[in-house]
């Protein structure tokens, strides 16, 4: 069997009386889209914010590639290969979506650029912008200002921003969030060929796109991982049902 990418070791975190995370422990292995899903308040963000090197864990390990990251930070294990896409926006509004793309290809770039415009004019990296673009259908919008995006079309370029770190695995926090039917669906077939390029740990509330989309789901509840298994496995644990997905239209 192949070694995991990410593994998540006996990770504790708490805010103050609040447990968030409660000896969590979970894998990501190569070509698969392993899904976290749970009721609001279960402890999901905090857990990927620990995983991104945003948040010190109390306890635990984070390794990645092979390595032990839990000291490192956000810019160190994005430079790794660890891409993050983020339950809210995190794009620059007022930037076309080709100079948001470049924003990407700079920090990959580690800093060796002083000032932005210049750039923009830089070959190799327009072309990976470009092709960047391509991946998630933007190509025609590279000029367009991202405040006129499509909610849809912004998740698409926030993958696309990803897609410039040549990721060695996703993290992504509801990227489905505020999709219609048809946003959903795009996305959905993005994620499923990404994954063979690397593997996806997956935030989700819209459980439609997790049993699409999830070859393992891990189910999280006040902080503590109570189930791992198939998409046949979780749907038919009883304790699952119980804890969420009896309650999924509320989540």
């Amino acid at each position: 069997m192949a070694e995991a990418i990410l593994s998540v070791s006996d990770i504790h975190k708490s805010f103050g009386a609040l447990k968030a995370s409660d000896g969590i422990s979970l894998d990501l292995f190569p070509g698969e889209i392993h899904a976290l899903i749970g009721p609001n308040g279960a402890g999901k963000s905090t857990l990927i914010k620990q995983i991104a090197g945003g948040l010190k864990p109390d306890s635990g390990r984070v390794h990645f590639c092979g390595q032990d990251v839990t000291t490192l930070n956000v810019p160190e294990r994005a430079r790794m290969g660890l891409a993050r896409t983020f339950q809210i926006s995190a794009l620059a509004m007022s930037f076309t979506v080709l100079e948001n793309v470049m924003l990407g290809c700079v920090g990959e770039a580690r800093g060796v650029f002083s000032f932005f415009r210049p750039v923009m004019t830089h070959p190799g990296l327009l072309k990976r912008a470009h092709a960047a673009l391509d991946r998630v259908a933007l190509r025609d919008f590279a000029d367009v200002t991202t405040s006129e995006l499509s909610h849809g079309q912004r998740r698409q370029l926030e993958v696309a921003v990803a897609l410039t770190l040549n990721p060695t695995a996703f993290l992504m926090d509801e990227p489905m969030a505020g999709l219609g039917a048809e946003g959903s669906k795009a996305l959905t077939d993005l994620l499923a060929e990404l994954k063979q390029e690397a593997p996806i740990l997956l935030v989700e509330h819209d459980m439609d796109a997790v049993f699409a989309l999830a070859d393992r789901i891990s189910v999280l509840v006040y902080g503590k991982i109570i189930a791992t298994g198939s998409v046949d496995d979780i749907r038919s644990n009883a304790d699952v049902r119980s804890a969420y997905l009896g309650e999924e239209d509320e989540a």
